[in-house]
């Protein structure tokens, strides 16, 4: 069996600066908690790791003591979380990514015109939860062309489009094309919000597809990134595997596959990728 790994692929510059930032924060006070506000990223083991290091993750900014130091995660916070923190005089470590950065900015300049916003994105996910309080009377979620069909703006509203960072292109085509089937005239920011390396990442995968019989694709079940590279492989016409480490690779039936593909999510750490490759290579000369 013939192992090709998909490139470029794995962590992304807004993960490795998330994690920079809570390595120097943990550095700069050693053996004092350093409190974060929901996961870092999406990623058990990177999680894990910083709570070894003496990180506790919560999910409410009321469970830190006053005065503490917080991080705020890669998927950024809303404006309520920001102001819940300064009444609790907590010392602000910022993650955010600056990708999902812009899209706060794009959604706060939209409303500042009162126009009607689109966030296309996966409802309940850390970073939409955070656009979304920028204008929650003005952003409307959507996720299936059943969302748009529910739209509750007449045909000849003007309405702007943003999107999470790491939805899939094929969604944002789809919907964005869905919106305006509707008759609705769409405002775009000058760049769609998603982001290079996941635009990236999605296009080495499809590319991979269309040559493997099967893909595996590295990365925690709660990161969206990575199960939207399980979803760009199957539209490619290759079944595709999530799998959150190497050992996982044990229960996976690779009878016939004569070309397997290989990619990890935007927040795994490289070693899963590289021990899982060599888990598979030993299971091969087996």
């Amino acid at each position: 069996m013939e192992i090709r790994v998909a490139e470029p692929h794995g962590m992304c510059s807004g993960v490795a600066r998330a994690l920079k930032i809570a390595d120097e924060a943990i550095a700069a006070h050693p053996g004092e908690t350093l409190w974060c506000f929901h996961e870092i990223v999406h990623n058990a083991h990177v999680v894990e790791g910083l709570k070894a290091r003496g990180a506790v993750f919560v999910q409410e900014i009321e469970a830190i003591p006053e005065g503490s130091r917080v991080l705020f995660s890669a998927h950024g916070v809303s404006p309520a979380v920001r102001e819940a923190a300064a009444a609790r005089r907590l010392e602000v470590i910022d993650a955010t990514c600056p990708f999902v950065t812009k899209v706060h900015r794009e959604a706060l300049g939209f409303d500042r015109d009162g126009i009607p916003i689109l966030l296309i994105g996966h409802k309940g996910h850390d970073e939409v939860v955070g656009v979304v309080g920028e204008a929650p009377g003005r952003i409307t979620v959507i996720a299936s062309a059943a969302d748009v069909a529910t739209l509750p703006y007449p045909a000849d509203t003007t309405v702007a489009v943003l999107s999470q960072t790491t939805v899939s292109q094929e969604l944002y085509a789809t919907l964005l094309k869905a919106v305006r089937a509707r008759g609705h005239k769409v405002l775009l920011p000058p760049k769609h919000g998603i982001c290079y390396a996941t635009q990236e990442r999605q296009n080495a995968v499809r590319a991979l597809a269309a040559e493997a019989d099967r893909m595996l694709v590295i990365g925690s079940r709660t990161s969206s990134n990575s199960k939207r590279l399980v979803e760009v492989a199957e539209s490619a016409g290759c079944p595709a595997t999530l799998i959150e480490s190497p050992e996982d690779v044990r229960g996976i039936d690779l009878t016939g596959v004569s070309v397997l593909g290989i990619t990890s999510g935007a927040s795994t750490p490289e070693r899963l990728l590289d021990e899982t490759v060599r888990s598979l290579r030993e299971r091969t000369k087996a």
